[in-house]
């Protein structure tokens, strides 16, 4: 399947060159607003603490330069406990900063977590689960593990969003415009969608996002497009409403993404984030892959992965090598060139 969204960029973009541009076009003032948004970002040294008792059982970094940066949205707002991550995305910016990569992992894909630190001190057990199960066992710190068994590639930061905050984007854009490919009539949700392009406030588009059952054929695999088509109508309505340049319809936006972050101490400050944004920032859409790990959705109660695709795509990200030209794609027989 084509994706379109080769224009995608994660919404840690927004944060970093929108706080940039805050801060030079509002002058003093900007500063404190800055300083405001830079304390929205909350710190994840639970995860740090977690990830430095298991670090003798982590892959190491092969290439060295390239950075690894995993994405993680979470179901519900607050701390662990109950919580899953329903997205997870891999963004793996080459050493010379040439080329981009952004790597959907499928939350139904069945893995081998590994035994992780609990936040109350004891140890959930290693098991065979979906993947997105390790983020309910032991959080972000879990998740970045089960991860790396699965790949092999060291993760050098990680964000972690919640879809409270995603909601308010939306509605602090003024909603997004999208194209609603088929009916969406989702259980225990007051959202119905037809057919047809259509404006989506803040509720609507976390349901379109989320949504499996009551539209298409309820697989992961084609939500994780969905969202893929989203974010990209998202940074174009960014960009064609003129928010990006309009510091006081800037602000609410900014002000939504930061207070629903959770990052690593690499990450966890504007200054941080922008200066991830300089790195990316000369990368053209041409040298951007989209993929998600090969797998199929077949198999009754998860995902299998396609091993040997799988393999191929994991080794050229361990060494920051181009991408496979060709992966499996449950939605295209054909398997379409990337």
């Amino acid at each position: 399947m084509a994706v379109r969204g080769l224009r995608f960029k994660p919404l840690l973009c927004v944060v970093g060159l929108g706080a940039a541009l805050l801060l030079a076009v509002t002058g003093g003032a900007g500063w404190v607003l800055y300083q405001r948004l830079d304390g929205n970002i909350r710190t994840d040294d639970e995860t740090a603490r977690a990830l430095a008792t298991d670090h003798g059982s982590r892959p190491r970094a092969v290439a060295h330069g390239a950075e690894n940066i995993l994405l993680l949205g979470s179901d519900r707002e607050g701390n662990y406990g109950g919580e899953r991550s329903d997205t997870t995305i891999l963004l793996h910016l080459s050493a010379d900063h040439r080329s981009a990569s952004l790597v959907s992992v499928p939350r139904d894909m069945m893995v081998d977590i590994p035994s992780c630190l609990r936040p109350d001190g004891t140890r959930s057990p290693a098991q065979y689960a979906q993947f997105n199960w390790a983020f309910q066992f032991g959080g972000a710190a879990c998740a970045i593990r089960a991860f790396e068994k699965l790949t092999g590639v060291r993760v050098d930061h990680h964000l972690v969003v919640d879809f409270t905050g995603f909601e308010k984007v939306v509605d602090a854009v003024g909603g997004v415009e999208v194209e609603v490919h088929e009916p969406m009539s989702v259980p225990d949700s007051t959202v119905e969608l037809s057919p047809g392009r259509q404006l989506l406030r803040g509720d609507q588009a976390l349901v379109f996002v989320r949504a499996r059952t009551g539209t298409g054929d309820g697989s992961d695999l084609q939500r994780i497009e969905r969202q893929k088509e989203f974010i990209d109508d998202l940074l174009r309505e960014l960009r064609g409403s003129g928010t990006l340049t309009d510091p006081t319809r800037l602000y609410p936006v900014l002000n939504a993404v930061t207070s629903s972050l959770v990052a690593d101490r690499g990450l966890d400050s504007l200054g941080e984030l922008n200066g991830l944004v300089e790195r990316a920032r000369g990368i053209p859409a041409k040298r951007t892959s989209l993929v998600t790990i090969p797998c199929d959705p077949r198999y009754r109660g998860g995902y299998m992965m396609v091993e040997d695709q799988a393999e191929k795509l994991f080794k050229a990200l361990r060494e920051d090598k181009p991408l496979p030209k060709r992966l499996y794609n449950a939605y295209d027989k054909t398997q379409d060139e990337l």
